[in-house]
């Protein structure tokens, strides 16, 4: 059974100049396998940022289904979703999105304050210095974002979205900002990292070299999976 699967499933916004809907997202229907790794790529505005919004819950579609873990997500309340996305899904984005009056253990730690049922904080604690060691910034969880470099700061954002174990990683062109060797070890330690927690791992990205180290490349054009 597929972890996360997509049925069907299109989406329009509306132009806010002509107020006419434009189509974004055509009758797509796709599965992500438990520990699988999947690129999306395709050109500026095809729909990849709107699938992946969908695939973590931040978006419904305007038709079709999305199934998560065997469990259909139609007609689910907004807190549902919540707890859902907290829970089982994690978010990595172009921007780190660090908080700059925090720490990097705090910044770690923040996703595990929206948790209903809260772990004890030194377990809490315990994994972030745990995944910080295994990125290799052990040393720097006191310091502040200011005081990392661009490659640092992408590496808290990743550890911040496994910290509490989910189950699906969704990355939306997390190397965008960085220059090519810090991209490549950051898409090599996702991956490591992915295949260690058996988690599923979904990132759009715009370059090809960064696509073809998943497991498996999704091309988007005019809105549909080719």
């Amino acid at each position: 059974m597929p972890l996360i699967e997509l049925k069907t499933v299109s989406k329009s916004y509306t132009d806010p100049g002509s107020g006419a809907s434009v189509p974004v997202l055509r009758d797509v229907s796709l599965a992500i396998e438990a520990g699988e790794s999947v690129a999306i790529v395709g050109p500026s505005g095809c729909g990849k940022s709107t699938l992946l919004n969908i695939l973590g819950t931040l978006d419904e579609p305007d038709e079709g289904e999305v199934i998560f873990d065997g469990s259909s997500l139609r007609g689910s309340k907004a807190e549902q979703l919540s707890a859902l996305r907290s829970q089982k899904i994690g978010f990595i984005f172009q921007l780190h999105h660090l908080m700059p009056q925090c720490t990097v253990l705090e910044n770690v730690l923040l996703p595990t304050l929206a948790l209903k049922d809260k772990p004890p904080a030194a377990k809490s604690s315990a994994r972030a210095e745990q995944l910080l060691a295994a990125v290799g910034l052990l040393d720097r969880m006191s310091w502040k974002p200011a005081q990392l470099s661009g490659g640092e700061r992408q590496r808290v954002a990743v550890v911040r979205a496994l910290i509490n174990e989910p189950r699906l990683i969704l990355a939306d062109e997390p190397t965008g900002a960085l220059d090519e060797k810090n991209a490549d070890s950051l898409t090599a330690l996702l991956l490591d990292l992915q295949r260690q927690t058996g988690t599923s791992l979904v990132m759009v990205t715009h370059h090809p070299a960064q696509a073809a180290k998943m497991g498996r490349v999704l091309k988007i054009h005019e809105g549909r999976i080719e």
